[in-house]
């Protein structure tokens, strides 16, 4: 007897497998990749970023979701911490409030995780393909097997990183039983650009201590030039403003103003270089420059304003397959306060298979695991009342 059975053994299939493993019940998750993890581990590669160390009330304004508040109230930024601590993952806070594992890794954490799920069993290379009246059914490399738990918690992801597991084919299989999906759009994207070719030699290099405003929104940070386009956090801060097609400017001294940029500017000797006079007066980097140089009206221009408004020309956002997350999904209408299928009683679904969009900056992370302990304990009550 199977009591819960997780689909998907990402962050949020993983809380929720340990919540309800943690009460004795016999639990089951399945994964269609031949290992578990697979996009946490990709995120760890650069440092993982587990959560951010902000108040609750922060972490929920972050998170932007009032239906999630219940779960990061239950599991917020400081809960995070002591979870990988309980897990011997000592952490520390970087000066941006972000935390990591000391050792700067995923792979670490994951396998302490695992080994305090020893007494959940695993099953690796199935892949979900509905249901069967009552019972669950996979596609597995030894043919078609069919499960009839308790409970089921759906984590199967978004729709980004299909190669890491995340491909999305569960909307259809949702669509099929009435339940309506929210269109993926890319999240935490990146934009493209079709750049002359003298950008080439700055791909790479990055941008700070600059700000972009798109649809009101200003965000301070940084920024990286790529051969595709544009990336980084502060390009993933307005992930949804760029999707809608708004406008994104930069500006390239948030600390000076335009009288303040013109002055310095006019005071250079005339003779000089356009590119000395941005560096020596207001200490303009080389790709900084070069951007200017791409983006703002060639000659007889004042370029004090587009140095405080420069429009970043793009064409759209990179494929949703290469965004760190999706936005759409399962809507909240469709789920009741516990993350319960209205139409589907008794199935769960958490993580970034729900229609929310969270910022990077740990945020992902922790919101993930904070739904898949919300629903873990939902099943862990319901199953209880049920014996009882």
């Amino acid at each position: 007897m199977i009591d819960v059975l997780v689909i998907g053994a990402g962050p949020a299939g993983l809380a929720a497998a340990e919540i309800c493993a943690s009460e004795g019940l016999n639990v089951l998750v399945a994964e269609h990749k031949p290992s578990v993890g697979r996009k946490f581990l990709m995120a760890g590669k650069s440092g993982l970023n587990i959560t951010k160390d902000v108040p609750l009330d922060a972490l929920q304004a972050a998170v932007d979701c009032p239906p999630l508040n219940p779960a990061l109230a239950a599991f917020d930024s400081t809960a995070v911490q002591a979870w990988a601590q309980g897990l011997g993952q000592d952490v520390f806070t970087g000066s941006s409030g972000r935390v990591f594992p000391k050792a700067m890794k995923a792979s670490p954490l994951l396998r302490a995780w695992l080994a305090r799920l020893a007494n959940v069993r695993f099953e690796t290379r199935w892949r979900w393909a509905g249901w069967e009246g009552k019972a669950v059914r996979f596609e597995t490399i030894h043919g078609c097997e069919t499960i009839t738990p308790r409970a089921t918690i759906l984590a199967l992801g978004g729709a980004s990183w299909a190669r890491l597991g995340s491909d999305g084919a569960w909307a259809d299989l949702l669509r099929v039983e009435g339940i309506a999906i929210s269109p993926f759009q890319p999240a935490n994207m990146g934009v493209q650009v079709n750049w002359s070719n003298h950008m080439d030699r700055h791909f790479g290099s990055a941008l700070k201590n600059i700000a972009l405003i798109s649809a009101g929104q200003r965000v301070l940070g940084e920024f990286v030039v790529s051969k595709r386009g544009l990336e980084g956090s502060l390009i993933y801060a307005l992930s949804q403003q760029i999707r809608d097609g708004a406008p994104l400017i930069l500006d390239l001294k948030p600390d000076l103003t335009e009288s303040d940029i013109a002055a310095r500017l006019t005071k250079r000797p005339r003779k000089e270089s356009q590119s000395n006079r941005l560096r020596k007066s207001i200490s303009l980097t080389p790709v900084q420059i070069a951007l200017l140089q791409e983006f703002a009206p060639r000659n007889g221009v004042d370029l004090a304003p587009f140095i405080k408004a420069l429009e970043l020309r793009h064409d759209g956002p990179r494929p949703l397959d290469e965004a760190i997350s999706v936005a759409g999904g399962v809507p909240f209408s469709e789920l009741d306060g516990t993350l319960m299928l209205q139409a589907k009683p008794g199935t769960f679904c958490v993580g970034e298979m729900l229609d929310w969009e969270a910022p990077t900056g740990g945020y992902l992370i922790t919101t993930c695991m904070a739904t898949g302990r919300h629903a873990g304990r939902a099943v862990v009550k319901a199953l209880s009342d049920a014996h009882t």
